[in-house]
């Protein structure tokens, strides 16, 4: 077995940082209206800026696989080139396409040489399933380098277009026309962009991060389904697939909408994460006392409060100083969030030596956790 180590970490946020009142200029109003969810929800959240590989026109400035692409070669100079690479691990909720994997998409933009492909899909927990992909990859010496990355491109997905029809046919039936909280919610939440780490069996530069261990854990087994697309939820609460509906409906009721179950979200995304930390630090025998940086993604600051008291009562609570956010500035990125984070505070200049960083990513699809504990080196 080889140590594995994070020697580079890179971010590409597109185009120019967007305020909340810019939000609906580029989003598009639904049905002509102003979301009245909106103001709500982002006092909750309490992100005030966020990026979006859009233009004010709706048109895409950038795709997923660029995105990604443009994050990767950041991390490539005279000592990593491209062509050094040997394992590309690449994860997204929101791929361009279904098929060929967004893996095989990126790599077609590097245009470098064959390399091992890995794509990871989910939600957030997609990004932490490709760093654990590639760490395993190097820990077992498969491959003496591995890139990882965590992506979105969520803007796309959430213009007013894909929602109008769903309004217009409402309006049809003589019902309100007003798309679904569980739609609407997370218009005000999502944003685009990537980052990437370059991982290698030995730690190079200035700082590295060596990673000690990761885990992760999953409750499909006894929770249904919270956050999902390509589908609707029927009353028993199973998903019906989008391959299940007539075409016609998949207009009619924005089956590929991104759509949330806030109160299950509300019921288990905190209890879940708490339970589910507190088993991946007590099965590697370590404390709060062990931990200088804690680096929970957090879909909004509603839940910090509630995730502090949660981890409070397990007790593995984290000092307010040791808590390292980017949310309000970068928005929540899904699967990109963990990368950006950290991203952030390796290239901060503040890191010192033997100092521990514990990452926490939550998934509200099926309620999925994932963890990893880092050593500055």
């Amino acid at each position: 077995m080889f140590e594995v180590y994070i020697t580079k970490a890179a971010k590409y946020l597109p185009n120019e940082a967007i305020s909340n009142d810019e939000m609906e200029s580029y989003l598009g109003l639904i049905n002509d209206a102003a979301s009245k969810a909106r103001r709500i929800i982002l006092r909750n959240n309490k992100i005030t800026t966020r990026y979006y590989a859009i233009d004010k026109s709706g048109k895409s400035t950038h795709n997923n696989a660029e995105l990604t692409r443009n994050a990767i070669l950041q991390l490539f100079d005279e000592n990593f080139t491209a062509l050094d690479l040997e394992v590309l691990s690449c994860g997204t909720s929101t791929p361009d396409i279904f098929l060929p994997s967004h893996a095989a998409m990126v790599h077609g933009l590097l245009k470098n040489k064959s390399v091992e492909l890995n794509s990871s899909t989910g939600v957030c927990c997609a990004g932490m399933n490709s760093l654990k992909f590639g760490f395993l990859s190097v820990k077992s010496g498969n491959s003496k380098n591995a890139i990882c990355t965590g992506s979105e491109k969520v803007s796309t997905w959430l213009n007013a277009q894909m929602y109008n029809h769903e309004a217009a046919n409402l309006k049809n039936l003589e019902e309100q026309p007003i798309i679904a909280f569980k739609k609407d919610f997370l218009r005000w939440m999502l944003s685009d962009g990537a980052g990437a780490f370059l991982l290698e069996n030995q730690p190079k530069g200035a700082i590295s991060l060596k990673i000690e261990w990761m885990e992760a854990f999953s409750y499909a087994y006894e929770l249904e389904t919270c956050m999902y697309a390509g589908g609707d939820k029927l009353e028993n609460g199973e998903i019906k697939a989008w391959s299940d509906y007539a075409p016609e409906q998949w207009l009619n009721e924005s089956v590929f909408a991104i759509k949330q179950d806030v109160k299950l979200l509300d019921e288990f995304i905190l209890s879940k994460g708490a339970e589910s930390m507190k088993d991946a630090m007590d099965k590697n025998k370590i404390t709060s006392d062990h931990v200088d940086y804690f680096i929970p993604h957090v879909s909004s600051n509603f839940f910090v409060e509630g995730l502090k008291k949660g981890l409070n009562e397990k007790g593995i609570g984290m000092a307010d100083e040791k808590w390292f956010m980017n949310l309000s500035r970068v928005g929540n990125v899904g699967s990109a969030s963990i990368y950006l984070a950290l991203e952030e505070l390796m290239n901060s200049g503040n890191l010192k030596k033997g100092e521990r960083i514990l990452l926490s990513v939550p998934e509200s699809g099926r309620f999925s956790f994932a963890y990893a504990y880092l050593t500055v080196c």
